[in-house]
């Protein structure tokens, strides 16, 4: 018997008993489909992960007041209580001082009341310098950014997040009208392109202001020239770390103290996207091995349903070998079936994961990544464990012999 004949023999016995063949891949289904969509999701919040950082700045170090966290630096109070000041900002923007540095703003935060005609709204207002926009990566979509004379002068104008702008405009142009930030005047000179938001804040629903007005009309704390938190970029991905010794350095001197007791803490973003990046692999890894158990037990259920078939067709086994079929035959005859089950196992498990991937991509709101060569690996998989599977079924169906096996009831 050919390979031609092996093939078209099993598929008539598999398509004798469509309803066992289609349990039996059931389990296949389930776990490449699982492995699938668990991989392609962890993947897909890498991405995510690395876009939203990337957003702010992959080559971003923020400089926060504390030796601890520096939460200070997020928690919209100003720059109450803060240790750093413009003049830290200054040092840090000496090239001689940190040559790995390419650019410095020092920002100041506080909530406040925005409000235009009878429209108003409540928003974090940033008291920043001219290079705020170059060091957050963030480009202004209408009008222009305030000018190094308006940041000198201490000029009453403000740019607008897209979202602040929409609020108060309802989507009419923003740039020239008057806007009112805790009661005090502002004219709107420019509105930022969206960066989107997440789930802890909304880089859309803001107001910058130039850090010597805040000073003047939002006084957060005693000392003017105190600043919440100080950004700064390296020049490159590789000058991050020159970039984040030259800070503590720098500021360690400024501040005449010591590294153990500094009164200021250094966050990268690389370094956050490492974390990130190190958790989704490790819960990916997790899942996905939970995942491929149920192709495991998928490969116990070929093989349970593959002995059952040869008990089933003993005679038949036995009739064959007295035909002059011989082991090797009735061995590839079973061992064709279970890859035939594996294989069209794998492709619907394959055929659910695309689906899978393109439902709960919406409904999720993460792009479930599906790679074509895991793809291809996972049907390699499944076809791998059928053979695998319906080797000792295969085994034991070659081992009878005629005599037996045709006096078999």
């Amino acid at each position: 018997m050919g390979w031609l004949e092996t093939v078209r023999t099993a598929w008539e016995a598999l398509t004798a008993r469509r309803m066992r063949t289609l349990l039996t891949m059931l389990g296949i289904l389930i776990g490449i489909a699982a492995v699938m969509l668990t991989i392609g999701l962890g993947e897909g919040a890498r991405r995510q992960i690395d876009t939203e950082i990337n957003k702010l700045g992959s080559s971003l170090l923020i400089v926060m007041p504390g030796g601890g966290s520096g939460s200070n630096a997020f928690s919209g109070v100003g720059a109450a209580g803060s240790t750093l000041t413009l003049d830290d900002a200054r040092v840090l923007g000496d090239p001689s001082v940190a040559p790995d540095i390419a650019a410095v703003a020092p920002v100041s935060t506080a909530r406040g009341t925005l409000a235009a005609g009878t429209e108003s709204t409540a928003t974090s207002v940033t008291g920043t310098t001219v290079s705020w926009a170059a060091v957050r990566a963030r480009t202004v979509a209408d009008g222009r950014f305030f000018t190094p004379d308006e940041l000198t002068t201490g000029a009453s104008v403000a740019v607008l997040g897209p979202s602040t702008a929409a609020n108060l405009f309802n989507d009419q142009p923003a740039v020239g009208q008057r806007v009112t930030i805790n009661s005090q005047s502002f004219t709107v000179v420019g509105v930022l392109a969206s960066v989107g938001s997440n789930s802890m804040t909304n880089d859309d629903d803001t107001a910058v202001i130039p850090i010597s007005t805040f000073a003047q009309r939002m006084p957060t704390s005693g000392n003017a020239r105190s600043v919440s938190a100080i950004y700064v970029t390296a020049r490159d991905q590789a000058s991050i770390s020159p970039a984040h010794q030259e800070i503590t350095r720098a500021l360690s001197a400024n501040h005449q103290t010591s590294h153990d007791d500094a009164d200021f803490s250094v966050m990268t973003f690389q370094a956050l996207m490492d974390a990130a990046n190190s958790i989704t692999g490790l819960l990916t890894t997790l899942l996905g091995g939970i995942a491929a158990i149920s192709l495991l037990v998928g490969g116990i259920g070929v093989m349970n349903i593959m002995l059952v078939s040869v008990s089933e067709r003993v005679r038949e086994i036995g009739l064959r070998k007295a035909l002059g079929a011989t082991p090797s035959v009735i061995r590839r005859q079973f061992l064709v079936e279970a890859a035939i089950v594996g294989l069209l196992g794998g492709l619907l498990g394959v055929i659910t994961g695309v689906l899978g991937a393109l439902a709960l991509t919406p409904a999720l709101g993460i792009d479930v990544v599906l790679s074509p060569v895991a793809t291809l690996i996972a049907l390699a998989v499944s076809l791998t464990i059928g053979i695998v599977a319906g080797v000792y079924p295969a085994s034991r169906a070659a081992k009878l012999a005629p005599i037996d096996a045709l006096r078999s009831e």
